[in-house]
């Protein structure tokens, strides 16, 4: 029994919950940025190429020239879709971004928060002290010898 309560303690972690939870908005942020690579960014990028759609894009490795990926694959020829690599950059490099942007707000929101005034304490400095402690040190020892 000492196991499953072990276990369940390590799930009510706020770690664990707050980790599940950036787990579940994850994937609907990775809806989101999928729908913004496909459906905004590679036509944007296909008309800057001159109309270029780069998921069909591929190489045959059977040497045979396909019209298309689609008849490439209807005669179940291996080919190299390097189209869709170059999508997932795309995709990989927009994620990053917007994680930076994330994780920069965050840092900016967390120095604001955690920034005390940092003030010099009222009295005598370290040196002021040590120097006192010194000097009566030697007045203690002069007064013995």
């Amino acid at each position: 029994m000492a196991f499953f309560k072990d276990f369940k303690a390590f799930l009510m972690k706020g770690d664990i919950i707050a980790l599940a939870t950036a787990v579940v908005v994850g994937a609907a942020f990775n809806k989101i940025v999928s729908s913004v690579v496909a459906d905004i960014i590679m036509p944007l990028i296909g008309v800057i190429t001159g109309g270029v759609d780069f998921s069909q894009k591929f190489i045959s490795l059977d040497g045979n020239e396909y019209e298309t990926l689609d008849a490439a694959k209807e005669a179940e020829a291996a080919v190299i879709t390097y189209g869709n690599v170059i999508q997932a950059i795309i995709y990989f490099i927009i994620v990053a971004f917007f994680i930076f942007l994330v994780l920069r707000a965050y840092e900016r929101t967390k120095t604001k928060k955690e920034a005390p005034k940092v003030t010099e304490p009222k009295g005598p400095s370290q040196e002021q002290l040590l120097t006192e402690i010194r000097d009566e040190l030697k007045r203690q020892n002069s007064g013995k010898a």
